[in-house]
């Protein structure tokens, strides 16, 4: 693992806390132990934890998107949570967004979404088959 995030695994969802300001090359870094963390466990679905951040830069933010696609690609829904005012505030002012990432308050919230986002797309699966 190139970054010193944890990337924690609980049943088939991976959780990373992303705590502190990162650098443009740590936050490539995180990226890319992400992904080869979804590789290797066949997660389902992927919580970014951004509470601890006070401060989402632009590349941040192309990055989060980047991986929740890159995610999705690979079979992992990716929820992000803990955005606080400020970043809310930031990424508003820098006329970004997380298109198509959904958020939620915080942790316990976030599990409950992913799993009902799981629970939709395997549903919409199961339509799809019996066409």
């Amino acid at each position: 693992m190139a970054s010193n995030i944890p990337i924690l695994q609980i049943g088939q969802h991976l959780i990373v806390p992303i705590q502190g300001d990162l650098h443009d090359q740590s936050v490539l870094e995180l990226q890319s132990d992400i992904l080869e963390r979804i590789e290797k466990t066949g997660a389902a679905g992927l919580i970014l934890d951004i509470s601890a951040l006070e401060f989402v830069d632009s590349f941040m933010a192309r990055v989060l998107n980047d991986i929740a696609a890159m995610a999705g690609l690979m079979g992992a829904l990716t929820v992000v949570v803990g955005m606080t005012p400020a970043i809310a505030l930031i990424l508003m002012d820098l006329g970004l967004q997380l298109s198509n990432v959904p958020t939620a308050r915080n942790l316990e919230k976030g599990i409950a979404l992913l799993h009902e986002l799981i629970v939709e797309d395997d549903d919409a699966e199961d339509a799809a088959d019996d066409d």
